[in-house]
């Protein structure tokens, strides 16, 4: 028993020495062929990067899709915005009407009073053509009044004399007094007629004061003159005021029709006035010369190789867009166009193609 393990212990001890150099060539030869793989690995992927970089910065056909929806963050700013901007159009509509109505109205005014105005002022000229006639006649009369006067007093003093004679021939008897009352009858007429003639000749200098100076009656006249001037200049002012804000109404109520109607031609219109999401695509202005509306959208695997046909550009906007690149992550400048797409899915792709497949596969 002892010699058969002494057997194998010298057979072990004879064969170490030639196992343990074919183990560490096959580990070294293993190492190898790993380090070329991995070196290969890392050459065919930065191979592959510097491809796929030199294809996008050469490539003018690239796209990247976007999705709009109505509750996005830009479409809900947009429909405020748009909405305030119908609110406001409206409110200036309804303003401008109302200062039309007023204008007409106004205009309807101050073509009464201009119409009244000329009435009046002949009116005038005919009350002080006709004073400066009558108040000389007046003049001439008053005077032949007071003489009339004059001599009515004197008169009146014969009529104390015969009232006296009266009395007397009562006292003798040598009249009744029947007939003394119908003689003092007579006498008080005289002398109501006196005082009536009297107070006419007062009134008679009122009115030849009326007629020769410039009385609180004409004064009243021409205050109303005045005024009517007055409210015609007010009016004119007013219309002046009125008519530039219609003008300047109906200038911001044509600036914000056609702002409107340049909203209406942006992606975001499109999108706020959508039930559901949208589909639309960020074109750089390099790559403009392969859009048009119709052009065929591919959409590739590894963003470049076989590639299928999904769409086609179904509207393009002018209104330019920033975004960011796809690969390269610079700012670049742009528009949008609107896909119709068979196979919504590839909207969420990286980047689609336009009009023609990249690599014609």
């Amino acid at each position: 028993m002892s010699s058969i393990m002494l057997k194998k212990a010298q057979a072990s001890a004879a064969g170490r020495p030639i196992i343990q150099p074919l183990l560490y060539k096959s580990v070294v030869t293993i190492y190898r062929v790993v380090g070329i793989f991995t070196l290969y690995l890392v050459l065919a992927g930065v191979l592959s990067y510097g491809f796929v970089m030199g294809f996008y910065a050469i490539s003018t056909s690239w796209a990247a899709p976007v999705i709009l929806s109505p509750s996005d963050d830009k479409s809900l700013d947009f429909t405020e915005k748009i909405v305030t901007s119908k609110q406001t159009l409206e409110s200036l509509k309804v303003d401008k009407k109302r200062l039309e109505s007023s204008i007409s109205e106004m205009e309807g005014h101050r073509a009464s009073l201009l119409a009244l105005e000329p009435e009046l002022q002949r009116a005038i000229s005919r009350e002080t053509a006709h004073n400066r006639t009558a108040g000389p006649q007046l003049l001439q009369l008053d005077q032949q009044k007071q003489a009339d006067n004059v001599k009515t007093q004197a008169v009146l003093i014969q009529v104390k004399e015969v009232e006296a004679s009266i009395d007397k021939d009562l006292t003798a008897g040598l009249i009744t007094k029947g007939d003394a009352a119908t003689q003092r009858a007579a006498l008080n007429q005289s002398q109501s007629a006196y005082t009536d003639s009297r107070i006419n000749e007062i009134l008679l200098t009122d009115n030849i004061l009326e007629k020769t100076t410039t009385d609180t009656k004409s004064l009243d006249v021409l205050d109303k003159q005045a005024e009517l001037k007055s409210e015609i200049a007010q009016l004119d002012i007013a219309l002046n005021i009125a008519a530039e804000q219609v003008r300047e109404e109906t200038q911001q109520i044509d600036r914000l029709r056609q702002a409107i109607a340049t909203a209406k031609q942006t992606p975001y219109y499109v999108s706020t006035s959508s039930t559901g999401p949208l589909y639309f695509a960020f074109v750089p202005y390099d790559n403009q010369a392969n859009v048009s509306p119709g052009a065929a959208v591919y959409d590739c695997y590894l963003n470049m190789v076989a590639c299928r046909k999904v769409g086609t550009v179904k509207q393009i906007f002018n209104g330019e867009e920033h975004a960011i690149h796809p690969l390269f992550r610079t700012d670049v400048r742009g528009f949008l166009v609107q896909l119709s797409l068979d196979h919504p899915e590839s909207a969420k792709s990286k980047t689609v193609f336009l009009n023609r497949k990249p690599l014609f596969f």
